[in-house]
Order: structure tokens, then C-alpha cells, then sequence
């Protein structure tokens, strides 16, 4: 990086770990001071501290941050500094990663089928205590293994969550076929749970980006049903992820919605007087830390040949048809109407595409730069070595998020995300 800043940027140094970063406004800084040859990633710390401070002031309950979403040691310290204590880890390497980083946070281990030395590991080494399970055979197995943890005792101390299986009919994406017990068998183990557990707990997953407060309510109903069936004692009702951001063609209620009717209808589960009510948030609290500043390297009718792709930041456009904001960065603006296009990636795979439509100027040519927006969420976590295409510049920026569900402002939900005012 040069000596010589242009006009409109900043920049400071600081060192987080290993990593250290640059600070500028915004992408077009980043853009002007650098012409970054790789893929950039952008950070907003303040927008994943401002979500974390929303749901821990204003859910009527505990927030747990689901790790899977982006496991930035930089974003779990932070989340950590904004008021999140609880994080939903859900591998022995997320355990690991997070204890390392925040010793005293409480780590419960949502996956609902783990390895017998993962679940060894995680008690006796990392004090894990809360497990969720969807069937007898799980049971069993961290019965026998915290009870080897434990010296051979079994221990007294356990949180059991027991999983149930729900719809997904709300969400964009569907987590009903993979985890859950069906309400048929609920009874059966939550009454074994029960016999094991310190304190029983029920939750489930609505499914990813949910679209309304009703999937929760419908959820809880069945939670609902299970309890009763059972008749056991429940300590911790769970209503899992799902909540959702703000994407072109999705925007959702306010969150204030969603907590507003959970909160009702959990008010009216027949649970312990003293029972608590948990949410796993992941996309809600991460989306808006990363967006990810792209080139085009060729121009072939409407498609965008960029230098990043379904092998890196963006899987989710291109094996579930999601669309991100996009802008281009250019520091003059362009009178040319706007024009849909897809985006090929820069691995050798035909599968490196990204239908969209992604709407852009349709004088875009080669050498343009683009940022695309909320990619804090499955995003940047999710990108490979695959074709050799690894590297990526990290900056921070001081300016908003291409779309956020935590500014107050709460636009028509007719009106496209996707298209951002030019610079």
C-alpha cells in the first residue's frame, strides 16, 4: 500500500491477533487507495455490535450466538464486548475456538448428533454442560460419555435440549429433514431426558431467513403439544435461528415483531415458573459485518466474469439462488440505465455461477470494481482454496451496511434492496 492516501479515505493500523487491519470509510476508500488485485473482504464491527446490543436488550430472553454463521475470532470478541455470553457451538473445533477466545463465555453444544470423544472432550475440557439430542441412541451416548468424563460418575449437572422437528414452510431455507424428533416420539424422550438432566429444555430450528413471527408461533405450539403428551417438568424453551436480515426480494417485519410474539406464546407454555427462554441467532447478528469488494475481469454480454465465486464468499448465490446487494464502485457517477446481470467466478468449474439477477450499471466493463452486501452470514466463512483461488485483502469500514434491520428505519417492503445509489 502506498504512502500517498487519496482525498476521501483514512486510514489506521491495528493489529487483532494476527491479522492486521486497515481502516478506511467505506469500499469506494478501499478502492481508491489500493485496487485491490484479490477479492476484499470489508468489516463493519459497529453494525455486528449494534445487533448483538438489539437482541440482548430487547429479546425477552437469553441469546446464544450460533458460531457456524461466521467464526471471525475478531467477530465472536466482539459480540462478547457487546453483551452476548452464550454461543451455540456446534463442533468440537467451534468449542475449541471459542473457549480459547472467551474463557468465561458458556458454550452449549447444539448439534443434535456428535462424536462419543467430541461430547468426552467438551465436558471435561471446555465445561460444556448443555447438549441438544433428537433421539434415544444421543441419549445415550452423552450419558456414557460425560458419565467417562466425569470420572465414572454420571454426572448431575446436565442441560438436556431435547430437538423437535418443525416446519419450515416460513423460511427461505428448510432445516426440517435433517434434525428433530417427530412429535410422535417426543414423549418417550423427553421423559428419559428428564431422568437425566439437571434441567430440561425443548428447542428447534424454523428453518433459515425466517419471513414471519408466525413460524415461531406455530413452532411453539407444537412445543406446545410435546410438553403436555410428555408431562414432564420443561426448564429452557429454545426457539432456535432463523431470524432474519434484510436481502433483495426479503425483507421481513421488524425483529421487535418476532420478539413480541414469541414472548406471548411462550408466556402461555405450561413450563417451570423459573424456566427460561433462549434464541440462537447467526445470520441476525453477523449478515451486516462483512460485504466483499469484487473485479470484473471480463464482460460477455450480461455476464460478469468477477474474481470470487460459489468456491468463495459467494456459495449461497450460486447453490441457493440467493441475491446480495450489489453497487458499483466508481468515484463518478454514470448516467447509464441500470441492466440484470449474472456473475461467473474465477475457478474453472461451470458451476462457478451466480445466476442473480444482479442489477448494475449497463455500462459495466472490465476493471469495474463491485461490492457486494451482506455477506457476514455463510459468507465469508464459507470460502475454499479450490483452483488455488485463496487470497483476500481485510479492511475495516466506518460506513452503514448496504441494508440493515437495526437503524430505526424500516423501509416499504415493495421496494428493491438491490439496487444501491452509485456514488
Amino acid at each position: 500500500m502506498g504512502t500517498s492516501i487519496p482525498q476521501g479515505s483514512f486510514v489506521q493500523h491495528i493489529v487483532w491477533g494476527s491479522l492486521e487491519l486497515h481502516h478506511y470509510l467505506d469500499a469506494l476508500a478501499v478502492v481508491r487507495a489500493t485496487a485491490p488485485d484479490q477479492p476484499a473482504i470489508l468489516n463493519r464491527p459497529h453494525a455486528a455490535a449494534r445487533a448483538a446490543r438489539f437482541f440482548v436488550e430487547k429479546f425477552p430472553g437469553r441469546t446464544l450466538y450460533a458460531v457456524k454463521a461466521n467464526p471471525s475470532p475478531n467477530l465472536i470478541r466482539l459480540l462478547w464486548d457487546a453483551g452476548v455470553t452464550h454461543y451455540d457451538v456446534a463442533s468440537i473445533g467451534e468449542t475449541r475456538l471459542v473457549r480459547r477466545l472467551l474463557p468465561e463465555a458458556t458454550l452449549c453444544f447444539m448439534h443434535p448428533v456428535k462424536a462419543p470423544a467430541a461430547i468426552v472432550e467438551a465436558y471435561r475440557d471446555h465445561g460444556v454442560r448443555t447438549f441438544s439430542l433428537d433421539s434415544i441412541e444421543e441419549l445415550d451416548k452423552i450419558r456414557a460419555a460425560t458419565t467417562e468424563a466425569n470420572g465414572g460418575v454420571e454426572p448431575t449437572d446436565l442441560i438436556l435440549c431435547v430437538r423437535l422437528r418443525v416446519s419450515s414452510e416460513f423460511s427461505e431455507l428448510s432445516l426440517a429433514s435433517k434434525f428433530g424428533c417427530d412429535l410422535a416420539d417426543a414423549r418417550d424422550l423427553l421423559q428419559a431426558a428428564r431422568q437425566l438432566a439437571d434441567s430440561l429444555g425443548i428447542c428447534f430450528h424454523v428453518g433459515s431467513q425466517a419471513m414471519t413471527p408466525f413460524a415461531y408461533v406455530t413452532a411453539l405450539e407444537k412445543v406446545r403439544a410435546a410438553i403436555v403428551d410428555a408431562a414432564v417438568t420443561v426448564d429452557i424453551i429454545d426457539v432456535g435461528g432463523g431470524f432474519p436480515s434484510i436481502y433483495p426480494g426479503m425483507e421481513p417485519p421488524p425483529l421487535e415483531d418476532f420478539f413480541a410474539l414469541i414472548d406471548r406464546t411462550y408466556e402461555s407454555l405450561p413450563v417451570s415458573y423459573s424456566a427460561e427462554l433462549w434464541c440462537e441467532p447467526g445470520r441476525a447478528l453477523s449478515a451486516e459485518y462483512n460485504s466483499i469488494i469484487v473485479r470484473v475481469e471480463r464482460r460477455r454480454g450480461n455476464e460478469l466474469y468477477i474474481n470470487d465465486g460459489a468456491y468463495g464468499a459467494l456459495f449461497d448465490a450460486a447453490h441457493v439462488g440467493w441475491r446480495f446487494p450489489v453497487q458499483v464502485l466508481r468515484s463518478a457517477p454514470t448516467a447509464a440505465e441500470t441492466a440484470a446481470f449474472s456473475f461467473y467466478g474465477p475457478t474453472c468449474d461451470d458451476m462457478d455461477h451466480m445466476a442473480g439477477p444482479f442489477e448494475l450499471p449497463a455500462d459495466i466493463a472490465a476493471g469495474d470494481y463491485i461490492e457486494i452486501g451482506m455477506l457476514g452470514a455463510y459468507g465469508a466463512a464459507m470460502k475454499t482454496a479450490f483452483n488455488g483461488f485463496e487470497a483476500n485483502e481485510v479492511y475495516q469500514v466506518a460506513d452503514e451496511p448496504m441494508a440493515s434491520l437495526y437503524r430505526g428505519v424500516h423501509r416499504d417492503p415493495r421496494v428493491s434492496d438491490n439496487v444501491v445509489s452509485l456514488r
